[in-house]
């Protein structure tokens, strides 16, 4: 019975202070008081956020009086398109089912307010058969021929 001994504790593993614990300045100044070497050294550029730092040529942007817009379709393109599409008996919807857009797309287009794309534009020829663009625009499109 001298073996166990229920009056004495034996602590097997204390858990170390995490690393949170260590840093702050309560456990700074402890470790300090008690004669342990401490080294702090500040992070480069720390707590500022300078992935959004306006540019140098700020002020050169201010002085800027052009208004900068995107270039919109050309009103005779976009009547093209108009015409084309009522030629084939097509609606705006149908046109835009047909070239797999949304139909505010071609209405866009069609007003003269789309901003011109040339795989929209592309589309648009194949199925109203009308060039939308380069030199020769409003005329017929060839059918494809077969290979």
């Amino acid at each position: 019975m001298s073996e166990s001994d229920w009056d004495t504790v034996t602590v097997l593993r204390k858990k170390a202070p995490k690393a949170a614990t260590l840093k702050t300045e309560s456990a700074i100044n402890k470790a300090r008081r008690q004669g342990i070497p401490v080294e702090t050294t500040q992070k480069f550029n720390a707590g500022t956020n300078k992935q959004h730092v306006a540019a140098k040529n700020t002020s050169k942007l201010d002085r800027e009086t052009d208004e900068l817009r995107h270039k919109t379709l050309a009103p005779s393109v976009a009547k093209l398109i108009m015409q084309g599409r009522q030629a084939k008996g097509l609606s705006q919807k149908d046109l835009a089912t047909q070239i797999c857009e949304k139909p505010q797309i071609v209405n866009d287009y069609e007003a003269g307010r789309g901003i011109p794309n040339n795989l929209i534009l592309g589309k648009m020829e194949r199925i109203i058969g009308i060039k939308l663009r380069g030199k020769d625009i409003g005329t017929p499109m060839a059918p494809p021929t077969k290979k």
